[in-house]
Order: structure tokens, then C-alpha cells, then sequence
């Protein structure tokens, strides 16, 4: 797969050209405020998926909008010749809430640029990457790859794809694909691409504390009220060493599935280092592990994390109350063979022990997902990768969850392959978010490399 059916020259001669229009694209994406976890957002998601459908037309593809019982699915495909092999792009253009306020430097949903960086929620989870597949396609289209190229972009990701299975039930039929790409994964570090071929699953929960009916005054209830906020501060700190993440619900690792030595060594030579991960996302300190200690820890180890604890009063200064309800927001990553249910079966039975009045309340899961490294599909991605980057990535597992993986790899049976351009410093999910124009370049040069490659290899997927 050594040799190509387009011009290295003209390829990077497009890429400087497209410069200009890929930056007012994500300009416009970033701005529209497509926040699916926030019923008020609705109208933006609709917005959102309105100017989807646009710039897949303006780049010459076409395009649909369709319904589901929630939000909108996207698609649209650049379509030749039913006898070349086709590959399924997943994307998703929803995104996490953000408020300014949390601590961003500029207001989130205001696309602003500095020098080649790109900041503004949705920049790297997923508009940006997505743009940068799409400029890619248009590029492999134009010049004669003969490959069709399907986009599929959802609009529910962030809150666990909820109606993505509905949408594939309807019409994976008609979208038949000899592959699937998925541009929405993370780098080890600058320099260091990185080829996904695991994502751990997820089971979220509600542990939810009622003892009263209201806040009552703590100098003449306390000592007698329960205290909510207390209570689930016991039952959390039963769940697992907060010190060490060890979790200590009994059966919890029971059914992770073991490393193989091959999958181990690569890991440990994928050129992951803690501090340079510490400074990425901005952590002021880290539990004391090793290099390799830390690569099991992320990406192939189960975790329980609490994401938030609400109840009684929460502003300033101090007022003296006793708490009449309280709420911790807490999920269990999990890895391969490790199933949702189970998980939270567990979980529920667990802190039923501890206290019976805790109600666990299932939020929404997603089982793990692993696929392969060799073969063809997994060769193709490494060479596009050093194509695009100069670099030879490593093949890894990723810690996050992207449900809509397991749910197309069951509708279509073919290979999926995670090749995403996001660095740690990007800041997912956090504040901050941002992009930049050389990871941009790099993956449209790295997607047209994998598209003339894929197409030399239908049927041997």
C-alpha cells in the first residue's frame, strides 16, 4: 500500500487552499451552540444539523436530515459506483454544555482564533475533526479515489447516543459499508499519533438520598436529622479507596479480560509519559503511578469515578442547615467482557447493603468496544497516519466511550477503524476547547491517504 492515485503536490496545494473555508465552517459550527444534554438547546440542534446538511452539499456530497424520536441523524455520501468498496464516516456534532464562568478564557460558544489554534466548545469534540474528514472526502472525490465515502453525524453522542440504535434499525440497510472510520479519539501527545483499536463502555448512575422534606435548621435538628449529603459521602467512600481508585464492590473485576503480552508491549512502547499527560490536562497532581501502571490504568481497567455531589445549601458563605435530600453523579468505565447491566447490578446491591435507602438510578450505558490491529484496514490507518503526521503511531486502547461504535459494527458487520486527530491539551470535555489548523492539515492529508488505500482492499476487510 506503498504507492497512491493522487498527487502528493496537488494534495498539499488543496490542503493550503482550503484553509480559508474550513476556518469559517468551524467558525459557524462552533457558534451554534448544539448542546444535546439541555432540553432548552433543541432549536440549536436543529440549527446545528440544518448547517450540516449545508456544507456537505456546498463540498459537493449530498444530504439528509433524519429524524429520530430525539435528535436529528445526518447524512450525506459521495457516491460514484455501487462495485467500489464503500467506508462509513462517524462523526458526532453535538456537544458538552459550557459556561463561561467555569473559568474560560474567552466565551465558549464564540469561535475565536490565535495564530493556528482554534478555540471554542465543539472545536476538537467533533467539529473539527469532522470538517477536516470532510474536506478529505471532497478532496478524494474530486481527483477520482475510487472508494464512496458515507457520512454519518450524530447529534446525541454527548448524552450516549440514546436514539442511535432507532435511527440504524430504520436505515443501516440502505448504508451498507465495507468499513467504518471514526474521527473522534485523542492522541497520546503532540507528535505521537495515536490508532485506537479499544474503547472502554459505560454504566452511569444516580445515587439518590431523600431523608426530608425540606432544609432544616442544623443547631435544632442536628444530632437527631440525617444527613443526606453525609450519608452518600459513607456509601461513596465503601465503593472504592478515593486515594488509590481501587474499587472495592465484591465481583467488580471478576469478568475484565486479561492483556496479552503483544497488547501489553505496545502499550508500554507507545511512547505515553504521566508527566507529560499531567501537564497536557492541567492536573495539579496524579496518583503515584508508573508509565506502564498508568497506560493499564486508562486503557484496559475498569474505573468508578464521582463526577458531582449536590445537596443542601450551595452559596456563599456558610449557612447552618441540615440537608433534606442529596444526589452524587457517579459511572463505572468498563472494558471488555465487562457488561452494563451486571455493572450496575452490582452497584445496586452493593450499596443496598450499606444503605437501603440510597436509590440507584440507571443512567445511560454503553458496552466496550474492542476491535483489531492487524490486518488490512489497521495497516492502511498506520500508513495514512505516518503519511499525514511523518510519525508512526501506536495502536492503543482509549479510556472514553463512544456507544455509537459497537451499535455500527453490529448493523453493518465490517471492520471499524478509530483515527482521531484530538491532542490531550485539547481539552475535551473541558474548559477551553480548542483545535488547531496543523492537526487539521495533517488529518485531511492522513484521511486521503487511508481512502486510496481502503480502496485497494474491498473485499478483504
Amino acid at each position: 500500500m506503498t504507492s497512491t492515485s493522487f498527487d502528493p503536490k496537488n494534495l498539499e496545494a488543496f490542503i493550503s487552499s482550503c484553509r480559508a473555508k474550513y476556518e469559517t465552517m468551524l467558525a459557524t459550527a462552533v457558534e451554534i451552540p448544539t448542546v444535546s444534554m439541555d432540553p432548552d438547546h433543541r432549536a440549536d440542534i436543529d440549527r446545528g444539523a440544518d448547517f450540516a446538511c449545508e456544507i456537505l452539499k456546498d463540498a459537493g456530497a449530498s444530504a439528509e436530515k433524519i429524524a429520530t424520536r430525539g435528535n436529528p441523524v445526518i447524512v450525506g455520501s459521495f457516491s460514484s459506483d455501487p462495485s467500489r468498496p464503500t467506508v462509513n464516516i462517524y462523526n458526532h456534532m453535538d456537544v458538552q454544555p459550557a459556561d463561561e464562568a467555569d473559568g474560560w478564557t474567552s466565551p465558549p460558544f464564540v469561535f475565536k482564533k490565535e495564530g493556528d489554534k482554534y478555540l471554542g466548545r465543539g472545536s476538537t469534540d467533533d467539529k473539527g475533526p469532522a470538517l477536516a474528514a470532510l474536506f478529505a472526502a471532497k478532496y478524494a472525490h474530486e481527483v477520482g479515489i475510487p472508494v464512496n465515502i458515507r457520512f454519518v453525524w450524530e447529534m446525541e453522542e454527548e448524552i450516549g447516543s440514546t436514539n442511535f440504535d432507532e435511527f440504524l434499525g430504520k436505515h443501516a440497510s440502505r448504508m451498507k459499508a465495507n468499513s467504518i472510520l471514526v474521527s473522534d479519539t485523542i492522541w497520546i501527545a503532540r507528535g505521537k499519533p495515536a490508532i485506537p483499536y479499544g474503547l472502554r463502555g459505560l454504566q452511569g448512575a444516580l445515587l439518590r438520598l431523600e431523608t426530608g422534606t425540606k432544609d432544616v435548621h442544623s443547631g435544632t435538628t442536628g444530632g437527631v436529622a440525617r444527613n443526606p449529603v453525609g450519608e452518600l459521602a459513607e456509601v461513596i467512600g465503601k465503593i472504592y479507596d478515593a486515594r488509590t481508585g481501587k474499587v472495592k464492590i465484591p465481583g467488580f473485576y471478576k469478568d475484565v479480560r486479561k492483556l496479552s503480552k503483544v497488547e501489553l508491549d505496545s502499550f508500554t512502547k507507545s511512547g505515553y509519559d504521566i508527566r507529560r499527560f499531567q501537564r497536557a490536562h492541567e492536573l495539579k497532581k496524579t496518583r503515584k503511578l508508573t508509565n506502564k501502571e498508568a497506560v493499564q490504568r486508562i486503557w484496559s481497567m475498569p474505573t468508578f469515578e464521582v463526577h458531582g455531589i449536590a445537596g443542601g445549601y450551595q452559596g456563599p458563605g456558610l449557612k447552618t442547615i441540615v440537608p433534606g435530600r442529596a444526589e452524587a453523579k457517579v459511572s463505572m468505565r468498563l472494558v471488555p467482557d465487562m457488561k452494563p447491566k451486571k455493572m450496575l447490578g452490582l452497584l445496586s446491591s452493593f450499596v443496598r447493603r450499606i444503605n437501603p435507602d440510597v436509590k440507584v438510578i440507571s443512567e445511560h450505558a454503553a458496552d466496550p468496544f474492542l476491535g483489531e490491529f492487524t490486518g488490512p484496514y489497521a495497516e492502511a490507518a498506520s500508513e495514512a497516519m505516518k503519511f499525514g503526521f511523518r510519525a508512526t503511531p501506536a495502536f492503543i486502547r482509549e479510556g472514553g466511550t463512544i456507544g455509537a461504535v459497537l451499535s455500527m459494527q453490529k448493523a453493518w458487520k465490517c471492520p471499524v477503524v478509530l483515527m482521531g486527530l484530538s491532542l490531550p491539551e485539547h481539552g475535551y470535555h473541558a474548559i477551553n476547547e480548542n483545535f488547531d489548523w496543523g492537526q487539521a492539515a495533517g488529518g485531511i492529508k492522513a484521511f486521503v491517504k487511508y481512502f486510496d488505500s481502503i480502496s485497494r482492499i474491498h473485499g478483504k476487510g
